[in-house]
């Protein structure tokens, strides 16, 4: 049995996507659709292609997400399955990150809501507040346990960052959409055990931290990148912006920046992005850069 999860009639969520037509972003995982049920409830619905073949996983993926829970985290609602095997996550009010940045129509972010983004999406990389429901006993009861994101073990296998797949609630909360379990062949990728996190160097650790780099000049620019993010690295440096940062800045934030926060956030990006090649601190050192240098007032 699934538990903690709805299972939703294949035929609804076909209608709410109209025909899987509304596609919100697409890489080689599969297609995410933005949903539109009955009742105004709005999803984001994400094919599970790597689960065409093995029931058994796609349900193991379904089990895992369903217990989930953190505050920059997209929460699974259910699943369904068909021609397409589908994943159905919670409500994207105000769509992706993404969408804000290319949609003349959808009001501008302001710096505030863009350092919260930053802020939260390294947050739900490594925060230990994330929690994930375990059985207790042989009683049916349950219980949240702390669990660390990337160095968990069972280890998360694939962690995706982009302005595509980040979205945004209805109180402009950033929320990670492009989270999973297994690999593509059903196997484990295996991740560092918690113990390990702070040592953690390698190759996949180094990709996170990048793109985290490209997603921080994305909400500086207001472009939204391409290609892995090469193309807006190229922009800047080709327009030698880095000397100018006013004319960096997202022309719809105006003169509504701290500059010596875009300064800072922008030393953080270059960490980032240089750390793709030749990785040199792990994302929970990242999240402590930018809670260090980049000062978020509470209100």
């Amino acid at each position: 049995p699934i538990l903690f999860v709805k299972k939703f009639s294949y035929k609804d969520v076909k209608r709410a996507t109209d025909g899987f037509h509304r596609i919100v972003y697409s890489n080689s995982h599969g297609a995410a659709y933005k949903a539109n049920f009955e009742g105004g409830e709005v999803a984001l619905v994400k094919e599970a292609r790597a689960f065409d073949e093995g029931k058994e996983n796609f349900y193991r993926e379904v089990q895992f997400l369903g217990r989930l829970h953190h505050r920059h985290l997209l929460a699974l609602r259910g699943f369904s399955t068909g021609q397409k095997r589908l994943l159905v996550f919670d409500n994207i009010e105000n769509g992706s990150l993404k969408e804000h940045f290319n949609d003349p129509l959808r009001t501008p972010l302001n710096w505030k809501a863009r350092l919260q983004i930053a802020v939260g999406v390294a947050a739900a990389l490594v925060s230990r507040k994330l929690m994930y429901l375990e059985s207790v006993g042989e009683g049916g009861d349950y219980r949240y346990r702390e669990y660390l994101l990337l160095f968990s073990n069972p280890p998360v296998y694939h962690v995706s960052i982009s302005s595509s797949n980040i979205m945004l609630d209805e109180n402009f909360t950033a929320k990670l959409s492009d989270v999973g379990l297994l690999s593509s062949i059903g196997t484990y990728v295996q991740m560092p055990h918690s113990s390990c996190s702070e040592e953690c160097m390698d190759q996949e650790c180094g990709n996170i931290v990048y793109q985290l780099g490209v997603l921080i000049l994305e909400l500086i620019t207001g472009q939204s990148s391409e290609q892995g993010g090469t193309d807006l690295i190229q922009w800047v440096q080709g327009s030698r912006l880095s000397s100018s940062i006013h004319m960096m800045i997202d022309p719809d934030l105006g003169n509504n920046y701290d500059a010596r926060e875009l300064k800072k956030l922008l030393v953080v990006a270059r960490l980032c992005i240089k750390s793709k090649s030749n990785p040199k601190f792990p994302v929970s050192q990242v999240f402590r850069f930018l809670q260090k240098k980049v000062h978020i007032p509470r209100d």
